[in-house]
């Protein structure tokens, strides 16, 4: 079992920034992608930005070039910086880590998000 505890949610005004993170425990087995997704209240959950074993990013259209997604293998630990927020990037923000085969996920608590406008 991966447990992963995401931090770093608040409150912020639109046009401002945050920085997600979120920590992986320990795993035998190789994990192949880590990412965020999100969910506003009564919408479903939704893919947000992922990042693969050896590097390679993914980004959902409506945050891509305002989030970047990074790493830090040595601390098992994956980021979310979020610039030029929007009222729209409002909402619960979960991490995730998948492995492909076979394929198996796993799912952070959620850190809420919350932009003024």
């Amino acid at each position: 079992q991966v447990t992963l505890v995401e931090s770093g949610g608040g409150l912020v005004q639109a046009g401002g920034s945050l920085r997600l993170s979120c920590a992986a425990s320990e795993t035998k087995f190789a994990i192949n992608r880590m990412g965020w997704h999100r969910q506003a209240p009564g919408r479903p959950r939704e893919f947000v930005a992922a990042i693969l074993s050896r590097g390679g990013t993914n980004y959902a259209d409506s945050v891509r070039g305002r989030f970047t997604v990074s790493r830090d293998n040595a601390k098992n630990t994956i980021y979310l910086q979020m610039n030029s927020l929007t009222a729209d990037d409002t909402g619960v923000y979960y991490c995730n880590a998948e492995r492909f085969l076979p394929n198996v996920e796993y799912w952070g608590q959620g850190t809420q998000v919350t932009v003024s406008s």
